[in-house]
């Protein structure tokens, strides 16, 4: 008896395991004309993506330590964590605990942390009061907090240089 028992419980769940695979291709069928409605909106998918695209964004955490890397088609760079690199970008926002070394050129930079190396800022560079930026600096425009750090050589970019329109001001450090 125990094993007729057995026997056919082993059944009932082969059954409703058939069951489950043979309610598979009807939910396969009735998912497929889903993808032909968001056939439609996948126009708006890839626009999305361009727009992603458009703002791509690098973290890098605050346990992460990044060597010898060359980033290209950043957009943001957010540094929690240490980074050595060479970069090229739209926006590098140095967080407190934050450290980059390397060469940078960006539009706009926000540092609350650490910067050791060169950096080029075309539009603004704004020092936090936590701020600590050491090296060969260009910058459009400036703003320094107070208890912000800068040392190094500092100069503003010419009309040129920046791409934008600068009234010339004298660096001071």
């Amino acid at each position: 008896m125990l094993q007729k028992d057995g026997f056919f419980r082993r059944q009932r769940d082969e059954r409703r395991d058939e069951n489950l695979f043979r309610q598979a291709p009807p939910a396969a069928t009735t998912t497929a004309p889903a993808p032909a409605a968001n056939a439609a909106p996948a126009p708006s998918a890839s626009i999305d993506k361009a727009d992603e695209r458009k703002e791509a964004r690098l973290v890098v955490g605050p346990d992460i330590k990044m060597k010898g890397a060359e980033i290209s088609d950043c957009d943001t760079l957010v540094v929690q964590g240490r980074m050595e690199a060479t970069l090229d970008s739209r926006v590098l926002e140095i967080n407190e605990h934050g450290v980059f070394q390397g060469t940078i050129a960006v539009d706009q930079a926000t540092i609350h942390g650490r910067f050791e190396g060169e950096l080029t800022v075309r539009k603004q560079l704004i020092i936090e009061g936590t701020g600590k930026v050491s090296g060969k600096i260009r910058y459009a425009k400036i703003s320094i907090k107070e208890g912000a750090e800068l040392a190094g050589e500092v100069a503003v970019l010419d009309k040129s240089q920046a791409g934008i329109s600068v009234t010339p001001r004298r660096a001071v450090a």
